[in-house]
């Protein structure tokens, strides 16, 4: 062990954790001043309407996560990864969106995606409805439904996609299109008797009947779409992964017949079968890849299963042949699955994905017409630190020993979660252990079986048409509006006439052009 802690702290005095050209004031200054530059260049508000939007959601991406994650990426490409910048660390402005629910200071995953889709903060457990509504309480959702900026979209002719690694009918994808008083009732097999008798609809029913024609809707959840015990296409002999719906209904099928005559609706299965669509002769995509959650990035079969890159590569060439434009949700939802199992390998390759997913978006759309949003709905109790030394691998060890107990210590920790761990009465040498292994488990501080979430702020990153509106510190709720209004849609629209805005951003270029001839 002793020799274990003089190697850490010899890397850490070493000269060679400094770049040599970090070693010049002029790189500093240089960096410095070419920042400053692009800072004044944004002093040219891009306020072109938005033809198209989309939001990128990583699901428990707090900022230590966002950190961490850039610190794997670069180290992924053989660099020591502080220095790297993700994708949306390229995005110009940033803004802090407060999380709470209407009834909860740490907030869940529903609550959060009906304020940042529908755009009013709601009650935690609930989805699409007002914050009159109770969890569990089916005579408590009529008449408090609220609508989506995915609705409002579509009744401003645009198309429209879903994109996630979670199950279709997750707490985040569901806020968009249903209205629901409990988040688990994903097919009438998980509704109570009473909500059932009371008229209220399982979210997959909404799913298909809400907004029958979202043009693409790409995840994981088969299972809620098929008749109880119906065999799963891919796991025919696993019981887990059977239909779920008492109603026996096929709503694949009812997904089908919901559609216009002479529109082509594609189903698919398989990664295979999505990529090899001719998406120029398809008016509507349905894609479930898994009976439930998509599986993790780091296990995934790359044959069936496609990775959220070409998901949303695929979306975003379907909704584009809209010349009206696009509204597109992208879920990465498996960061904060990988978090509660106090897995941060898996949660930090899920953020690593969905950054690769936000630069292959960047690549196919212009920041001259396409309003980009990243955020997160609420972040965990995850951290790291130890006095790490400069490259140290983000899923290593503290460059010291605990002075309590003498024991080393990883530098990613959870405050609470399944990685509390008591050996022979002390906690576990992590020594012992492969702390490097994708499924490993973090030490935390106070045992549970899953890690809560976070109740900090979490990051807004914003790029292009009113991008500048997402700024300072913010309600959750207000994303939605912010996004409408760029795009013209939705009740806020009066902005949108030539003729109603203000005289002087009207006459700005004119007064400049004036200036210069004199």
């Amino acid at each position: 062990m002793k020799v274990l802690l003089l190697i850490l702290l010899a890397q850490l005095c070493s000269p060679s954790l400094v770049p040599e050209r970090e070693k010049d004031p002029e790189y500093w200054r240089g960096q410095a001043q070419e920042t400053l530059r692009a800072a004044l260049r944004l002093q040219r508000l891009n306020q072109n309407v938005a033809k198209n939007l989309i939001l990128f959601l990583g699901d428990g991406m707090g900022v230590s996560t966002v950190t961490a994650a850039r610190i794997l990426k670069g180290q992924l490409q053989n660099r020591k990864g502080e220095e790297s910048l993700l994708e949306m660390d390229k995005f110009p402005y940033v803004a802090l969106a407060k999380t709470y629910n209407t009834n909860a200071q740490v907030p869940d995953s529903a609550g959060t995606a009906t304020a940042y889709l529908c755009g009013v903060k709601a009650n935690e457990g609930t989805v699409g409805v007002s914050a009159g509504v109770t969890r569990d309480r089916c005579n408590t959702t009529k008449g408090q439904e609220v609508t989506s900026i995915l609705r409002w979209a579509k009744d401003g002719g645009k198309s429209v996609g879903i994109v996630t690694t979670t199950r279709v009918t997750h707490a985040t994808p569901s806020a968009a299109y249903a209205h629901s008083a409990n988040r688990d009732w994903y097919s009438d097999g998980e509704m109570p008797p009473d909500a059932l008798e009371g008229g209220c609809k399982d979210i997959a029913r909404q799913l298909v009947e809400n907004i029958p024609d979202i043009e693409v809707i790409l995840g994981g959840g088969r299972k809620y779409m098929f008749p109880k015990n119906a065999s799963d296409v891919e796991y025919p002999h696993e019981d887990k992964h059977r239909g779920t719906r008492l109603d026996r209904r096929d709503l694949v099928q009812a997904w089908h017949e919901a559609k216009p005559p002479g529109k082509v609706a594609k189903y698919v299965w398989h990664r295979r079968d999505l990529l090899a669509l001719n998406l120029s002769r398809v008016d509507f995509l349905l894609g479930l890849f898994e009976p439930g959650d998509m599986v993790y990035e780091l296990d995934r079969n790359n044959e069936t299963d496609p990775s959220l890159t070409e998901m949303v590569a695929v979306a975003i060439r379907m909704l584009q042949k809209n010349p009206r434009g696009f509204f597109l949700l992208v879920e990465g939802g498996r960061i904060d699955h990988g978090h509660h199992e106090g897995k941060a390998k898996q949660a930090l390759h899920e953020a690593v994905e969905l950054d690769r997913a936000i630069g292959l978006a960047a690549r196919l759309t212009s920041p001259q017409d396409t309003l980009s949003v990243v955020t997160a709905d609420h972040s965990h109790v995850f951290t790291f630190g130890g006095y790490t030394p400069r490259g140290n691998p983000i899923f290593g060890l503290a460059p010291m020993q605990s002075d309590v107990d003498r024991k080393p210590f990883t530098s990613i920790l959870y405050g609470n979660g399944p990685g509390y761990k008591i050996v022979a009465g002390e906690r576990e040498n992590v020594s012992a252990v492969d702390f490097a292994h994708a499924n490993y488990q973090a030490q935390s501080a106070v045992p549970l079986r899953q890690e809560t979430h976070g109740g900090e702020d979490v990051a807004v990153f914003a790029r292009g048409p009113m991008a500048h509106l997402l700024h300072g510190v913010h309600e959750q709720n207000y994303i939605p509006h912010a996004m409408a209004y760029a795009a013209c849609i939705g009740s806020n629209r009066a902005h949108c006439n030539a003729a109603s805005r203000p005289a002087t951003t009207i006459l700005l270029p004119f007064l400049a052009l004036l200036f210069l001839l004199c």
